[in-house]
């Protein structure tokens, strides 16, 4: 026996031998009949049999179809979703034209495969056919809507325009079998002539902004020199109010030691007396002792005429 156990020295089949090739002609014959009779659909795909022209109503879904005729022809529709974008010069009323990038989100519905086999062909023959004219067609319309170019840019002139787009481009796609999913408006070129003058509006926006802010920051800082003018005033008021109080004390006490003098003529001396005690306190004080004639005398010198004097009239009183 050889080494690899399958022939015999004298050039015969073992029965090992034998049974690997029935495994391998069972499995060539299987690969080559599940050619004829077993249809494999990719996932997000559905399948169109065709037999010598004639387009089968029901569609295959996904995964492996068992048993299926050799002889029918296959096409698969990718039902998964698509984008095509798209970029459109659309004038407007103003005889402007305007360059606009938009795209539609569509897909092939499962359920239509095989009638738009029959009717239109592949996915790509209804782009090409229906999907781009017909695009292009609306948004060249719905923009002769817009009065002005510059209209563009406002948020409620895109909101329409997509919404006008959308619905009418369903309106047409669904029969022949394709789900619109949405419209996009993604960008907006305006001409140059307009876009400076966008410009030029939007500066003079900016500078009324500007000027608004200055104003109303003009208006605080008026308010709060206003209010700093109060403060200030109400406490000059105050500070009046308290030097007209302490004047009306001062002349109080002036009035009342006035007073004090007229109805005690030794008051004064009284109050010198008091002052040359505080001085005598001080040891680095000194005292001069003037003469009684003195034009200035020191009132401490003068303090026996009044007491005297006022001893003497209590005396005459007493008599």
């Amino acid at each position: 026996m050889s080494s690899e156990g399958f022939i015999t020295p004298q050039g015969q089949l073992t029965a090992k031998g034998k049974l690997s090739i029935v495994v391998i002609v069972v499995l060539g014959a299987l690969i080559f009949l599940s050619t004829f009779f077993f249809k494999s659909i990719p996932a997000g795909h559905v399948g169109v049999a065709t037999l010598f022209g004639d387009v089968e109503e029901t569609e295959y879904q996904p995964g492996l179809q068992f048993p299926v005729n050799p002889l029918l022809s296959w096409t698969e529709y990718d039902v998964r979703d698509k984008e095509h974008k798209e970029v459109a010069s659309v004038p407007s009323r103003d005889q402007l034209t305007t360059e606009i990038d938009v795209s539609v989100v569509y897909r092939v519905m499962p359920d239509r495969a095989a009638m738009m086999k029959s009717t239109i062909g592949t996915p790509q023959n209804a782009l090409d056919t229906h999907i781009i004219p017909k695009l292009r067609s609306l948004v060249r319309e719905q923009g002769k809507t817009v009065d002005k170019a510059e209209e563009f840019f406002q948020a409620e002139t895109q909101e329409r325009l997509t919404r006008d787009i959308q619905s009418r481009l369903i309106d047409y796609l669904e029969p022949k079998g394709i789900e619109v999913q949405a419209v996009l408006l993604r960008d907006f070129r305006l001409p140059k002539a307009i876009l400076a003058n966008v410009e030029l509006k939007k500066q003079a926006e900016q500078k009324i902004e500007q000027a608004a802010a200055e104003l109303e920051q003009a208006k605080v800082n008026a308010q709060t020199q206003v209010e700093q003018a109060k403060a200030a005033r109400e406490a000059a008021e105050q500070e009046a109010e308290k030097r007209k109080l302490l004047a009306d004390a001062q002349a109080y006490e002036i009035t009342a030691i006035n007073d004090a003098i007229a109805q005690n003529p030794a008051y004064i001396q009284l109050e010198a007396l008091k002052a040359l005690q505080e001085m005598s306190k001080d040891e680095a004080a000194k005292l001069y002792f003037m003469n009684s004639d003195s034009p200035m005398p020191l009132p401490l010198m003068n303090l026996g005429e009044p007491l005297m004097q006022s001893s003497a009239g209590n005396a005459q009183a007493g008599r």
